[in-house]
């Protein structure tokens, strides 16, 4: 009875059918007290949301899985302190946890939310040490500034530690268990396949292999049930979700980015090849100059409805292409497969001996189903051969791994230092079918949008968009990206989308929150932003919109609030360093102003605004010297900046050097020809030169475009002191 229910439950969870497993398994530990299967009611509590209740059965439980599940239910309730304890000692709990690896990177996670990121540091490299194909613990110290290059991580070194590791532990390799033998009919079709064509498959199908988590054997029912219940799987057959999601529903329009079909966009450079982003059919209606005027914006809104209507209709075309060329790379791929059968004859025995495996266990199956632990020894002798292949041909798969996670680890890493251009030109390496999936376009997105490239920035995540509309991924900063655009319709399309998808998701309250904002009613916008807290108190990012909003209401206090929250969760968040620079400034409180900017500089060296904003806190302070050495750095960072340029213009005013300053105001009006500030400069850059009809004309053209209160009061009185002479303005 104990077996059959501890089956039952697995088979449940297996299943996705939490309630049940559940309920059978508070009848087991009932009928069965014992630990183990506490351990068992302990993981149907935290598959069904319920660590709570994980919490309470596993409190003083001593074996060391009851502590890793506790330590698990403790850190969805933010117990860190007793999750910490649980954990430790490390080496007690590492002989039961598969590589240790996941331990070290639960007490990461431990020493980072409270604060401790060396300790945090620490453990995340010990976790990647030990596995070094534990992505998360890299992508931690990615986030945390400590990351290593990916090319020192994921190195030959590791690449022969996971070999070594698969040989000397078969248990950790995927195990056949549950309802689901892996025979020659399943996953890889392994009749008529050889080692040569399996090891491009091996990584993405080793999640399909793994049923367990812990590299436990498991048996969830008859033996002639597990036989005979994958027969007519094919994994070969299953259609693509990316193309059923383009077929089935419109993409965003893409009003702007449209070029004739003989040109490249901008999104590539020059001398790189041109990548399909989703198919061939695609690329040149999609690729296209990003670039267009802004006054052409307007019409393209007024065109939208056409456009997509014109995309509706060419959907139905365009995903039955991309069916298509799917077929017809099943057809090359499986005739490779029979030209491979007949070149590796030699390689093709480890198949051979797999197969008997596996005919021998079937042929003895229907004998042995009444004994549990024949059945047990039966699959072990599948799991031994299952493993032997998989070792003797998984050198070049785990090479091909690595050199992925290097190209990606280092894309990655570039982008969380904010070196935004290396870590585009690192993903252009990618090939085209990890390029074109939506997280790697997220990244490039983010990156653009760190970049204030917001037209590329718009393309690359409306792209992401449509390969995955069920990926939140960077929907939050896509959402910025619209409002700096301005692009309200896109930017209520996107908010209706994500909320469609997921309404308890942060980033979809970001979206409204800032589809609200453009429509410059902030406390719907703040109510927003709050509700995204709400839903994860850890998303830094919604704080840092919070305090943004409350800035816009000149609600200083609150917004310093905001900041510093956001500051907890996540120190490098530059933003918040700088918003709380920004508030400083405008209370006149330099030297916090300038502590802040700096701290914003110190994580985001590349950020133009910042520089500039550190200037002009340093001009503020009377340090001029170091302000001209800010604005000239901003200047070179983004040469598209107009702020630092026209600071330097002003500079030069004050320090009497008219005509240089002159020739700056030049070029930035012919780069921002309706900024008001630069015709109010060079009328004052006129007057002192006592050329008063171009000083009137510049003041004059200044009003016309509608500047500031403030700043259209000192136009006016600047025009009326045109006629008075410069001895009599001195006197009076």
């Amino acid at each position: 009875m104990e077996a059959l229910l501890a089956n039952y439950v697995e088979k449940s969870l297996t299943q996705y059918m939490r309630r049940n497993a559940v309920f059978l398994c508070e009848r087991l530990y009932a009928e069965f007290p014992s630990e183990v299967n506490l351990q068992l009611l302990a993981r149907c509590y935290l598959n069904n949301n319920q660590p709570f209740s994980a919490y309470h059965i596993l409190k003083g439980m001593q074996m060391a899985q009851s502590r890793y599940l506790f330590a698990i239910s403790c850190l969805e309730m933010d117990l860190f302190s007793e999750a910490e304890a649980a954990l430790l000692p490390i080496d007690e709990l590492c002989a039961e946890v598969p590589n240790g690896a996941a331990v070290q990177y639960l007490l990461g996670v431990i020493y980072r939310e409270t604060d401790r990121i060396k300790s945090s540091v620490e453990h995340f490299r010990k976790a990647l040490s030990i596995d070094p194909l534990f992505w998360a613990a890299y992508e931690e110290l990615c986030i945390l500034g400590e990351a290593e290059e990916a090319a020192v991580c994921f190195d030959d070194a590791a690449i022969r530690h996971v070999q070594e590791h698969y040989r000397g532990n078969p248990s950790s390799f995927p195990q056949v268990a549950g309802n689901q033998i892996l025979d020659s009919s399943q996953t890889f079709r392994l009749e008529g396949l050889t080692l040569s064509h399996l090891q491009p498959m091996e990584g993405s199908n080793m999640r399909d292999l793994c049923q367990n988590s812990h590299g436990e054997l498991l048996s969830t029912g008859p033996v002639e049930q597990i036989t005979n219940s994958c027969c007519n799987i094919s994994s070969f057959n299953t259609p693509s979700p990316v193309l059923t999601q383009l077929s089935d529903m419109a993409p965003p329009p893409l009003n702007r980015n449209m070029q004739p079909p003989g040109s490249e966009g901008p999104l590539r450079s020059s001398t790189q090849a041109q990548r399909q982003f989703v198919c061939e059919n695609d690329s040149e209606q999609i690729r296209g100059s990003l670039f267009l005027d802004s006054g052409h914006r307007r019409s393209a809104r007024l065109t939208a409805a056409r456009r997509s209507l014109n995309i509706l209709q060419g959907s139905e075309n365009k995903a039955y292409n991309l069916h298509a060329s799917s077929k017809s790379n099943r057809r090359s791929c499986s005739s490779t497969v029979c030209k491979g059968q007949s070149e590796n004859l030699e390689k093709g025995k480890l198949l051979e001996t797999y197969d008997d495996a596996v005919s021998e266990f079937r042929a003895s199956s229907s004998s042995l189903s009444s004994s549990a632990d024949v059945k047990v020894s039966q699959l072990k002798i599948v799991n031994t051969e299952l493993s032997s292949f998989i070792s003797n041909g998984s050198t070049s798969g785990i090479s091909d791994i690595m050199s992925l996670l290097r190209i990606l680890g280092e894309g990655y890493r570039h982008l969380c230092m904010f070196r935004c251009q290396e870590a585009l030109n690192v993903y252009q390496k990618l090939s085209s079918k990890q390029y074109n999936t939506g997280w790697v376009l997220s990244q490039v997105g983010k990156a653009y949008f760190e970049l204030v490239d917001y037209l590329n920035a718009d393309y690359a995540f409306s792209l992401a968009r449509r390969i995955s509309p069920y990926n939140l991924e960077g929907m939050d900063v896509y959402s910025t990206v619209l409002y700096h655009l301005k692009e309200d319709m896109k930017l209520k399309y996107l908010a209706q989308e994500l909320i469609s998808v997921d309404r308890f998701a942060p980033q979809a309250w970001c979206a409204i929150g800032n589809c609200y904002s453009l429509l410059k009613d902030h406390e719907t916008a703040l109510r927003s932003f709050q509700r995204a807290v709400q839903l994860n108190s850890r998303f830094a990012y919604a704080y840092t919109l919070s305090g943004h909003e409350n800035v816009i209401m000149e609600d200083y206090d609150n917004g310093v609030e905001c900041y510093l929250k956001a500051l907890h969760v996540d120190a490098r968040d530059y933003k918040s360093w700088y918003g709380l620079g920004m508030i400083y400034l405008r209370q006149e409180k330099f030297e916090f102003a300038e502590y802040h900017f700096r701290q914003a500089y110190q994580i985001n060296p590349s950020s133009s605004v910042i520089l500039y904003y550190l200037g002009t806190t340093l001009e503020a302070l009377k340090r001029r010297e170091e302000a001209w050495q800010m604005m000239e750095k901003a200047i070179i960072t983004d040469k598209k900046n107009p702020l630092p340029k026209y600071s330097k213009a002003k500079m030069l005013v004050t320090v009497g050097k008219l005509n240089e300053a002159l020739k700056i105001l030049e070029e930035l009006k012919e780069c921002t020809p309706r900024e008001s500030s630069i015709y109010a400069l060079m009328g004052e850059i006129y007057k002192q030169h006592k050329k008063y009809d171009k000083a009137m004309l510049h003041y004059g053209i200044a009003l016309d475009l509608k500047p500031t209160i403030v700043d259209a009061a000192k136009i006016e009185a600047a025009i009326e002191k045109l006629t008075t002479p410069d001895e009599i303005e001195d006197n009076l």
